[in-house]
């Protein structure tokens, strides 16, 4: 049991629950039955004056990656907010320090995602190499496909070949043992190293150097979070270094990645190819990178899970419910673990 208990905030224990996406039917009736809870019927994201009176009127806000709640909007906020309660396991949308000196407190969604996000990873990884979005397009035109040819479409062979991991938290292990099970050596930078044992176990090499893992690895799968130490992290130079047949696999956050430098390189057939989920400045594309056949793009769906979405949601109960109980919601987030 926690040991930090304390009153209720709450009347009754039931919040003001704003949430600011459509959630699935369960969550939210389970939200209705626990909360007093505000509801977006519609599944448009909110403007920002919309946000601005969410925050205004909420003790507890449940927004998703898609909105903004930086130092501004924290500013504007009601003196009942006490709680950002994240739809997600990522919070570069939220300014968390700020939140912080603000007496508000925040919590994620950690670890329900990590399978669903490897697993499309991993379907990522192989697309490229063996060109499946080539293939799927060229089946749309029923004359471009005229019969079996031993040297046509031919792809590229993972077995044998090494994958370089781009942070190595819960989803990047969930990426490294999928990759030896397809043969692929495993090789990883993080800002601290695993422990020797979970080394072992992912058989999985340290790199202390990003640049000399970039220059090593066949592929690169990307899956640090975006905070100001990490933003274009892969920038031009860091991307020149990285063999012309290397394919950049991204189901993390687009800012990691200088978009721009990506692109030239693609179309100038340095890097033979791309997959991503994610982008700079998602929902935009960079039209630069529609178009190639080199290029697998979708609409970050890397943890689109129907048990996926129930699990976020059960955990943002639990965070609110544990909270409104007067206690430290299990999945607290704190500066320092940025």
């Amino acid at each position: 049991m926690p040991t930090d208990a304390r009153p209720s905030p709450f009347p009754g224990g039931r919040p003001k629950v704003v949430v600011t996406r459509k959630l699935p039917e369960a969550v939210e009736a389970r939200m209705g039955e626990l909360f007093d809870v505000e509801l977006n019927l519609d599944d448009a994201p909110l403007p920002r004056e919309a946000l601005v009176a969410a925050v205004q009127r909420a003790d507890v806000l449940v927004p998703t990656l898609g909105d903004k709640i930086d130092a501004g909007l924290l500013g504007q906020a009601g003196p009942n907010l006490r709680l950002i309660a994240n739809y997600g396991a990522g919070v570069d949308n939220i300014d968390v320090e700020t939140a912080r000196r603000r007496g508000i407190q925040v919590s994620n969604t950690p670890g329900v995602l990590s399978d669903d996000t490897a697993d499309m990873t991993m379907a990522m990884l192989l697309a490229v190499p063996r060109r499946l979005q080539e293939g799927a397009r060229l089946m749309e035109d029923e004359a471009a496909w005229t019969g079996w040819s031993p040297t046509w479409m031919l792809g590229r062979r993972i077995t044998g070949k090494r994958l370089g991991i781009l942070g190595m938290g819960r989803i990047g292990q969930a990426v490294a043992r999928r990759a030896s099970a397809f043969g692929l050596e495993v090789h990883y930078n993080n800002r601290r190293r695993l422990h020797q044992q979970t080394e072992q176990e992912l058989r999985a090499r340290w790199w202390e150097s990003l640049d000399q893992m970039l220059a090593r690895v066949d592929f690169l799968s990307v899956h640090c979070p975006h905070t100001p130490a990490t933003y274009h992290l892969l920038n031009a130079r860091r991307l020149k270094l990285m063999k012309p047949e290397a394919v950049i696999v991204n189901t993390s956050r687009g800012e990691v990645i200088d978009e721009n430098a990506l692109a030239r390189m693609l179309q100038a057939g340095e890097l033979a190819g791309a997959a991503l989920d994610v982008f700079e400045r998602e929902p935009a594309v960079n039209p630069k990178l529609r178009g190639l056949p080199n290029v697998l793009l979708l609409p970050h769906m890397g943890s689109a899970t129907e048990e996926g979405r129930m699990e976020m949601g059960e955990k943002v109960i639990i965070n609110i419910k544990t909270f409104a109980d007067g206690h430290r919601p299990p999945d607290l987030v704190v500066p320092a673990m940025l």
